[in-house]
């Protein structure tokens, strides 16, 4: 999965942040040469766009800049969730039959949900648009609590900074979570939220402070993970009771401790599949799960593929340094390479 062409769709009223990101994530991928990479912008008349800013852009190109593209990115759509043109529709429908997947991003889940690739689907937007597009389509499958959902062939995100997320999400998929990472730690973000866009719906402030011994926790957990991380050991480790670690945890993270946990948990499995030589059920103990069958079950059902397969496909060449004669000329190697146990070494790269 090395070469690919991603069209992104410009109109009139664009946001340059919604136009950026698809642009940035993929672009890094080109310039750290991870693969080669291109985008090109894109509308039905090929011409100039003025952004929401009051910015011209050119360059865009028309149409027939999508045949053939591997992803077609709507970031964002207009304010008045207008009907998509039917050049536009056409267009759509068509390249993704031919093969193209198609990214709706933030409101951009609007026209691909009115062109019909979303009919019997789950999709995510905004969520200030949430109640709007399941009035206007209420067929498709709401989760109001992610930050993508992606099926493949077809991807919506929820409202503005979850693009980066789900663009990032892309390149994991596409090239594995090491570039990934890469890719993130370059545009200063991080790799992967835990938790959806149910963190940043309105609702009362918490007194300042009081989410700092969940962090606590968070952190402890992720250095732990080979361990018992009920409610109840998370609870003990923010020093508060459990009713009250439960209720503070779901205010501060958007989902519950046993998702949570269950997340951390796949995403360090998939790093040490990547990263090591470690068979899979050292992989599985490692990582906390109960049995190697609960790793693949929960890995499959994050990944659609398995450990072993996944590890085919994105394990990174361990690289042997050099022989060197030692003082005592027994040519031993001076050292051997090591990795990180816990994805916070990651961060901390």
């Amino acid at each position: 999965m090395g070469d690919m062409r991603i069209a992104v769709y410009a109109f009139d009223g664009s946001t340059m942040f919604h136009l950026a990101v698809p642009q940035m994530v993929f672009g890094e991928v080109a310039r750290q040469g991870l693969a080669r990479w291109e985008t090109v912008l894109f509308n039905e008349s090929g011409s100039e766009i003025s952004t929401a800013e009051g910015y011209r852009i050119g360059g865009v190109s028309d149409l027939s800049a999508a045949d053939g593209a591997d992803l077609i990115v709507i970031p964002s759509w207009h304010d008045d969730r207008r009907v998509p043109s039917g050049a536009l529709t056409g267009m759509l429908r068509s390249a993704h039959a031919q093969g193209s997947a198609v990214a709706g991003l933030c409101l951009g889940a609007f026209p691909v949900a009115e062109i019909g690739l979303l009919h019997g689907r789950s999709a995510v937007t905004h969520w200030q648009a949430l109640d709007e597009f399941h009035r206007r389509h209420p067929t498709i499958a709401l989760d109001r609590t992610v930050l993508y959902i992606d099926h493949g062939d077809v991807l919506t995100s929820a409202g503005t900074a979850a693009a980066i997320d789900a663009c990032l999400h892309i390149v994991r998929t596409r090239l594995g979570a090491e570039a990934a990472n890469s890719v993130a730690r370059s545009l200063v973000v991080a790799p992967h939220r835990s938790g959806g866009q149910a963190q940043y719906i309105e609702r009362p402030v918490p007194q300042p402070g009081g989410t700092v011994p969940i962090a606590e926790a968070l952190d402890w957990a992720v250095e732990h993970l080979d361990e018992r991380l009920g409610v109840d050991e998370l609870a003990r480790a923010a020093h508060m009771s459990r009713r009250s670690f439960i209720r503070a945890f779901k205010e501060s993270t958007g989902t519950t401790p046993a998702t949570w946990v269950r997340e951390r948990r796949v995403e360090e499995a998939r790093r040490l599949l990547e990263m090591t030589e470690l068979p899979v059920d050292a992989v599985s103990a490692r990582c906390g799960f109960a049995s190697p069958i609960t790793m693949r079950q929960n890995f499959a059902a994050a990944y659609a593929t398995t450990p072993s397969e996944y590890r085919r496909r994105f394990r990174v060449p361990r690289v042997v340094p050099p022989i060197s004669e030692s003082p005592s000329g027994t040519g031993t190697p001076e050292s051997t390479p090591s990795y990180p146990r816990h994805v916070a070494d990651i961060l901390a790269t």
